[in-house]
C-alpha cells in the first residue's frame, strides 16, 4: 500500500459516481438487556434487506443498513469513523481506512468460525497449485503486525473479517460477440476491440477499472506493465493516453457505478461487452440475455469483502457486531449470498444448508440439473446450464491481479476523472 496516499487527496477526490444511502431500517430489539443498534456501512452487495432481517430475527439487535456505491461508503467511512459501527466493502479499501485511522483491530479468538476460513484468505491462495496473482492478495493486508502495519505474518489480530469473495471480468452478449472458449481465447482485449468501438462499459471504480483497463491494453499489446498492481507514473500515463484516445474516438459508450446500471447497459443494447459483476450477469440472463461471463486467458480480476470494526466502535454495540460478524459465517448467509455467485470463506458450513443442485453449480461448477432461485427467489439459472468458468477452485486458480491501491494511486485518481471528463 502506498505511503502516499493521503486521507485529504482521498476525501477532496472520491466522490465521483457516488450513489445515494438508503433509507436505514428500524426494529425495537434488545442485546445485553440495553437498546443496541448497530450501523452497517456498505454496498448493496452484502447490505440487501433479507440479510437484515434475518439477523436482527436471529441475534435479537436492532440493525440499520447504509448501503452506497463504493467510492460513496469508502469516502464517508475513511472521512468520519463515527457515521458507522461496522464496514462491509472490498480489500482494496483497507489501507485507505487504516491509514485514516477509521478502523480499529479485530481480535481473531472473537472470531467463533475463524479455524474454519479456508486458505485463500489466510496464504492467498485457494490450493497451492493456484495462481497468487499481483497486487493485495487478502493474507497480505490482513494481520496487524507488532509495529501496527498491516502484513501477512500470522498475529492475533486482524484488519478484517473475511467473509464474501468473488472474480471478476467481463461480460459480452452472444448476438453480437461470438461466444469464445474459457480461459482460451477470451481475452481482456476484447474490450479494446476495434471491432467492439461504440458499445463498451467499464466499471466506474478508480480501483478497480484501472485493472480492467490495465489488462485489456496489456493484451492487445499496446504497452506491457512491470507490476499491473502498483504501475508506475509513467506507466499511468501512457495506459489514459490509449484510453483517453479511445474514449475521445467513441470507443466507450459508458461508465456504470452500479449492478442495476450494468443491468441497464446491457439490456438497453447499449453495450455488447463491459465490465461486469456475477448479479449482473444472472440478471441480464433473467431477462433472456445471452450474456457471458468471461473466464479471461490473462487471468481474473479478484476481489476479498472485508467486514471492519470502526475505530469508535465500543462496550455493547462492539459486542453486537462480533455477534454480527460471527452469524455472517455461521452458514445461512453464506448459503444465501451464494444465489448471486459470491463465495463465503468457510463454505463448509454453508453446504449444511444449500441444496446439492446448488452446491453442484455455484461451487463445484457442475451442469444446473433443475432450475437454480437467485436471492430474490426467482429462477435465474436454467438446467443444463454451467458456471462460466467453472468451479470455485477452476475460478480461484487463475487470479491475473487483486483489486490493489497502488503507491501511485493519488495520480492514477486524478487521471481516471481526466477519462471521464475526456
Amino acid at each position: 500500500m502506498a505511503n502516499n496516499v493521503t486521507r485529504r487527496k482521498f476525501l477532496s477526490t472520491l466522490a465521483v459516481g457516488a450513489a445515494t444511502s438508503a433509507v436505514a431500517f428500524k426494529a425495537p430489539y434488545v442485546f445485553a438487556k440495553k437498546p443496541v443498534t448497530l450501523r452497517v456501512m456498505g454496498t448493496h452487495v452484502t447490505l440487501q434487506e433479507e440479510l437484515r432481517v434475518r439477523a436482527m430475527q436471529e441475534l435479537g439487535i436492532n440493525i440499520e443498513f447504509t448501503p452506497m456505491g463504493s467510492a460513496a461508503v469508502l469516502q464517508k467511512a475513511a472521512a468520519d469513523p463515527s457515521s458507522f459501527d461496522l464496514y462491509e466493502q472490498w480489500s482494496d479499501s483497507i489501507n485507505i481506512l487504516w491509514q485514516a485511522n477509521a478502523i480499529q483491530p479485530i481480535e481473531v479468538e472473537r472470531l467463533k468460525y475463524w479455524q474454519e476460513i479456508n486458505p485463500l484468505t489466510k496464504t492467498g491462495k485457494l490450493v497451492p497449485t493456484a495462481k497468487l496473482g499481483a497486487g493485495d492478495a487478502p493474507n497480505k493486508i490482513l494481520y496487524v503486525q507488532q509495529d501496527g502495519s498491516l502484513g501477512s505474518q500470522a498475529t492475533d489480530k486482524i484488519s478484517f473479517m473475511p467473509y464474501v469473495h468473488n472474480v471478476d471480468s467481463f461480460g459480452y452478449n452472444t448476438n453480437f460477440i461470438p461466444k469464445g472458449v474459457a480461459y482460451e481465447t477470451e481475452s481482456w482485449g476484447w474490450l479494446l476491440e476495434e471491432s467492439n468501438k461504440g458499445h463498451v462499459g467499464l466499471v466506474n471504480a478508480p480501483t478497480i477499472g484501472i485493472f480492467d483497463a490495465a489488462l485489456a491494453a496489456q493484451a492487445q499489446g499496446l504497452m506491457t506493465f512491470n507490476n499491473i498492481a502498483n504501475m508506475s507514473v509513467a506507466e499511468i500515463d501512457k495506459l489514459f493516453a490509449i484510453l483517453i484516445n479511445k474514449k475521445q474516438a467513441g470507443h466507450f459508450s459508458g461508465f456504470w457505478t452500479s449492478v442495476p446500471q450494468s443491468v441497464e447497459f446491457m439490456l438497453k443494447k447499449r453495450v455488447h461487452i463491459q465490465s461486469i459483476f456475477s448479479p449482473g450477469v444472472t440478471a441480464c440472463r433473467a431477462q433472456g440475455l445471452p450474456v457471458v461471463n468471461a473466464s479471461p486467458k490473462e487471468g481474473y480480476r479478484a476481489w476479498h469483502g472485508v467486514m471492519c470494526l470502526s475505530a469508535n466502535t465500543v462496550g455493547h454495540v462492539k459486542d453486537a457486531a462480533y455477534e454480527y460478524m460471527n452469524w455472517w459465517l455461521s452458514g445461512w448467509p453464506g448459503a444465501f449470498i451464494s444465489k448471486q455467485g459470491y463465495y463465503i470463506s468457510n463454505p463448509e458450513r454453508s453446504k449444511e444448508i444449500i441444496t446439492t443442485p446448488e452446491w453442484d453449480y455455484w461451487y463445484d461448477g457442475k451442469e444446473a440439473t433443475q432450475p437454480l432461485a437467485g436471492t430474490d427467489g426467482k429462477n435465474i439459472i436454467m438446467p443444463g446450464q454451467i458456471r462460466d468458468g467453472g468451479s470455485y477452485e477452476k475460478r480461484f486458480s487463475n487470479i491475473a491481479v487483486w483489486n490493489t491501491v497502488m503507491d501511485n494511486y493519488d495520480y492514477s485518481l486524478d487521471k481516471w476523472f481526466e477519462l471521464l471528463n475526456a
